[in-house]
């Protein structure tokens, strides 16, 4: 009897412990984290998750940091909008109480009960919750209990937070240090009256929300916008070049051709081997008239004798390859042919292009750190090394969803511009692009580096 009351008072001390624990807290981290880990001490469960509205999945249990970006924590953040929206007081579920895609991955992320306990900010507006999952069923006892500490969870988080914005309040403070309660009005009061220091303020805030232009800057080049790529139609030596870089080619004109001596080799082999084959077919076909063991050759000798003649084929064919015309005029754009020559080479490697002189776009690559919202059609200019004082215009048509890798070992976002009008520059100057975004007011506009700087030195 008295082992059966003991269990019974256990979950009230753990209760009482905790509610100890969450009055004494003096950071928001140590009350999440009694949430998702130290509930463990009223009832059992494998997994758990803290969801705040507005910040999202922000603790779970077992994990120092939740990764944001996670599976994991992005179907976490999914489920409990959805509950958040569905129900309102604690609520037991499981799989079948979802919908479609959430339900389907319910068994591949948390155990076949969950119990969903609400967070109520004021009233009925939901300000988060925390979902618990096991595989043993919620009893009434463990939902009444649950649903008490989550009470008192949340008085302390609000009682938290509201200290946290009377201290906040600095500015109250700061006029307050050193005053008495009897002239602390009149000296506020003078504070406001030094007129020109209120009026630069004044100026200074007014001018901070005035909106300007977001924009970028980042290293570009004109590029053809639409070349034909040649690229190696087999795999071999390179031998003779019959154009120089930037020449204008005719449609059909020959660019280049390879070493035909290894192919010519390759063939005479073929040729021989058929020859060979014919050779062997003949002999075991006069010995068929009188032998019925020979006949079952002929046959094999027959595929053997197509195997050969389509090699030989295939070497006739690549043979053919071996001169690489024009595909259409433009100029040729490569290095220096004396690079290529003798330089073995595999089918598909590419080897130059040939772009029309009026094909020109730009190119830019963006850095991350860099990286704002840009809509298609955004203006883009380029500041040439060439011609500082005369900027291509453009507007933006293409900008990557992926940042890749530059040969400098960093990594950016690709850009791609339709010149506006025709220019006189050739493809290949380089320079500085400016792409313009939406509008910001101008304090955002002056502090976004600064900020983002300064955010990644304290990782917050």
């Amino acid at each position: 009897m008295a082992e059966h009351q003991s269990s019974q008072a256990r979950p009230l001390l753990a209760l009482l412990d905790l509610a100890r624990r969450a009055r004494q807290a003096e950071e928001a981290a140590v009350l999440r984290f009694l949430a998702v880990n130290d509930t463990h001490e009223l009832v059992t469960y494998r997994q758990s998750g803290l969801w705040l509205s507005g910040q999202g999945v922000c603790a779970l249990s077992g994990v120092v940091k939740v990764e944001a970006n996670a599976p994991y924590a992005l179907w976490l953040t999914r489920i409990c909008q959805f509950l958040s929206e569905s129900f309102k007081n604690p609520h037991a579920l499981t799989a079948s109480d979802l919908s479609g895609e959430l339900a389907g991955q319910w068994s591949e992320w948390l155990p076949e009960h969950g119990l969903w306990l609400p967070i109520v900010a004021d009233g009925d507006v939901m300000d988060g919750g925390l979902l618990l999952a096991r595989d043993l069923p919620w009893t009434e006892r463990d939902i009444a209990l649950l649903g008490e500490w989550m009470g008192i969870w949340e008085h302390a988080w609000r009682a938290l937070h509201s200290a946290r914005a009377v201290k906040g309040n600095w500015f109250t403070r700061l006029l307050a240090i050193g005053q008495r309660p009897g002239d602390r009005k009149s000296r506020i009061r003078k504070v406001w009256w030094r007129r020109p220091v209120t009026l630069l303020l004044s100026v200074l805030l007014i001018i901070s929300f005035i909106p300007v232009r977001l924009a970028i800057l980042a290293p570009a080049e004109l590029v053809p916008s639409d070349p034909a790529v040649i690229r190696s139609p087999l795999e071999g030596v390179l031998g003779t070049f019959h154009v120089e870089p930037n020449q204008n080619v005719q449609e059909g004109d020959l660019l280049f051709e390879f070493d035909e001596a290894i192919i010519r080799s390759r063939l005479d082999v073929a040729r021989f081997a058929l020859a060979t084959a014919e050779s062997e077919y003949r002999q075991v076909a006069q010995q068929a008239l009188s032998d019925e063991r020979s006949k079952a050759l002929l046959s094999s000798l027959t595929g053997s004798i197509e195997e050969r003649r389509a090699e030989a084929l295939f070497q006739e064919e690549q043979l053919t390859r071996t001169k690489v015309l024009a595909p259409r005029s433009g100029i040729v754009l490569f290095d220096d042919p004396s690079e290529w020559v003798g330089r073995p080479v595999r089918i598909g490697e590419r080897i130059m292009r040939i772009a029309a002189a009026e094909d020109i776009e730009v190119e830019a690559w963006v850095p991350i750190a860099d990286a704002i919202p840009l809509a298609m059609g955004a203006p883009v200019s380029l500041y040439l090394n060439a011609s500082p004082l005369d900027p291509v215009r453009g507007t933006l048509r293409y900008l990557a969803h992926d940042a890749v890798e530059r040969p400098d070992g960093t990594y950016a976002y690709r850009l791609r511009a339709s010149i506006d009008g025709e220019i006189e520059h050739r493809v290949g100057l380089k320079g500085t692009a400016r792409a313009s975004g939406e509008r910001v007011s101008l304090i955002y506009w002056v502090m976004r580096r600064p900020l983002a700087s300064v955010r990644a030195l304290l990782a917050i």
